[in-house]
């Protein structure tokens, strides 16, 4: 037994010399290998992540909701909704059964999609949000407490309010409630238009129900209006890690103040633990939502603004044929309402918009947003540009409500006439299309005005240049660009005229089934 042991004992040490003159055996440093200055930044930053969540921290709230009777979150329209996301979603409130159901039905359906929906049919749930002011209300999302029944703030102190809803806005995603304490701080507002991408961001909330819980990340975008799940949005982009029962707490800059309101996640399709966090969060532009917010105190609504116009983008393609640099950045007038607004500014169709209220127009979303959001009866600048040379006007929005479009009326089509020979049909080889004249009966039958002037697109060569821009059979071509000017088409030999030596056209197409829009056509090359 002992010579065994001493066996041993020699394999041990001779083994350990072995890999120790091997090279396999390393000394391990006391302490990392870091420059004292670079120590002291990263021992500063973290210092002031830490000063930031103890400031933001009394003011941060939880919100737990039961909802109504018979209320159910309602699905985003096209996208699946049973997967949580960025909401309520508070632990121990959902059967294990039932979340793994429904994490087959996501994943069934596809992942992927941006969404603010919540554990679909839960009666009850937890969201975030944070002190607004003096008087005890709080900012938070329309789709944290929309339809609910009994709503509970929990502060950071673990003192617990019943809470009531002052106002909702499902438009922007954003909902004011308020406590009758008001003992706690508000939390500072920033400027959203001032954030920067790469500016240093904090997120705050109580994702699956673990209150005052802080994530660090950087914006990733700003002003994301592609995102489709609010009618308005210019949603800040986020890697700050956002999960379900975020939804409603602020995104704070390091300065301590509020620049955006946590609201919605996309989410993968990688397997079961997915449904959370993927790097791509967005949070609601304060500017926006304080605008929200204040209108909800006030009246307990949100009144919008309209001028009466259809927009279209403003392509490369487009400026050219207004001699334009095509680079240049607006909107284009579609159509304008004859007695609105944009009529009584003496704005035309095919105008080119490129500033409003002092502030450059990049986007059609962005200039809908801040026409939106401006006073109605209240007048503004706005610059232009008609058959390249610029203008500028001044123009007052109206109520929302007072200015709608024929087709966004229900029920005042005129019904389909009886039907008639139809006109002779011309082929446009060039660009791939086939037209005839549009007469009054076609015009009705397909959902248009009766006196509609232009032609009707019969026929789209497949694989053609046509198809390509989106033009389909039943579409009227109302209006062309010629020589830097809207040319109204009154007969398909107007479009063969024009169409004889043209490389591109800039036309105007519309169809009864919602607004019209310019699009650019190029001559198909001969092989």
């Amino acid at each position: 037994m002992k010579r065994n042991a001493v066996a041993w004992a020699a394999l041990v040490v001779s083994s350990a010399a072995l890999v120790s003159s091997s090279g396999l055996v390393r000394t391990m440093p006391a302490a990392p290998r870091v420059s004292a200055e670079s120590q002291k930044a990263a021992h500063a930053l973290s210092e002031a992540f830490g000063a930031v969540a103890e400031f933001a921290k009394p003011s941060v709230v939880q919100i737990s909701v039961q909802r109504k009777a018979g209320m159910s979150r309602r699905s985003t329209p096209g996208r699946p909704s049973p997967f949580p996301f960025g909401g309520p979603g508070g632990r121990g409130n959902i059967d294990p059964k039932e979340f793994e159901d429904m994490l087959k039905k996501f994943f069934e359906q596809g992942g992927g999609h941006p969404e603010k929906e919540q554990f679909g049919e839960r009666a009850e749930g937890t969201g975030s949000g944070f002190v607004y002011d003096e008087h005890g209300h709080i900012l938070t999302n329309n789709h944290v407490v929309e339809g609910a029944g009994k709503i509970t703030v929990t502060f950071y102190d673990g003192v617990e309010a019943s809470a009531k809803v002052v106002g909702t806005d499902p438009d922007s995603d954003v909902a004011v409630i308020k406590v009758e304490n008001t003992s706690y701080r508000p939390l500072p507002c920033g400027s959203s238009s001032k954030a920067k991408v790469g500016e240093l961001v904090m997120a705050f909330g109580s994702p699956f129900g673990f209150e005052q819980t802080v994530t660090q990340g950087i914006i990733s975008a700003t002003e994301r209006n592609d995102v489709h799940i609010n009618s308005y949005e210019s949603f800040i982009q986020t890697d700050a890690p956002i999960n379900p029962g975020n939804s409603g707490g602020p995104l704070v800059n390091m300065d301590g103040q509020v620049i955006g309101i946590n609201s919605a996640i996309v989410t993968g399709n990688r397997g079961m633990g997915s449904g959370g966090n993927d790097g791509v969060g967005f949070a609601v532009p304060i500017d926006m939502a304080k605008n929200v917010a204040d209108k909800l105190i006030k009246d307990g609504k949100v009144s919008r603004a309209r001028v009466g116009i259809v927009l279209n983008p403003l392509t490369p393609a487009f400026a050219k044929q207004f001699g334009l640099d095509p680079k240049t950045k607006g909107v284009v007038v579609g159509e304008v309402l004859p007695g609105s607004p944009a009529d009584k500014a003496g704005l035309k169709s095919g105008d080119i918009i490129t500033e409003f209220n002092g502030g450059a127009v990049t986007s059609m979303p962005a200039f809908r947003l801040n026409v939106s959001a401006s006073d109605a009866g209240k007048s503004y600048k706005l610059t232009y540009f008609r058959e390249g040379k610029e203008h500028s006007t001044n123009i007052t929005p109206a109520p929302a409500e007072n200015v709608v479009f024929d087709v966004e009326r229900k029920g005042e089509t005129e019904r389909p006439a009886e039907k008639k020979a139809e006109p002779t049909k011309v082929e446009v080889k060039d660009f791939g299309l086939e037209v005839q004249a549009l007469t009054p009966e076609l015009a009705t039958s397909l959902g248009m005005k009766k006196d509609l002037q232009g032609i009707l697109v019969s026929s789209v060569k497949e694989g053609s240049e046509a198809e390509a821009a989106g033009l389909t059979e039943g579409m009227a071509i109302t209006k062309v660009i010629k020589d830097k000017k809207v040319v109204t088409i009154k007969s398909v030999k107007d479009f063969q005229a024009l169409t004889a030596n043209a490389d591109e056209l800039a036309i105007y197409v519309e169809s009864g089934k919602g607004p019209g829009q310019f699009v650019t056509l190029s001559k198909a090359k001969k092989e």
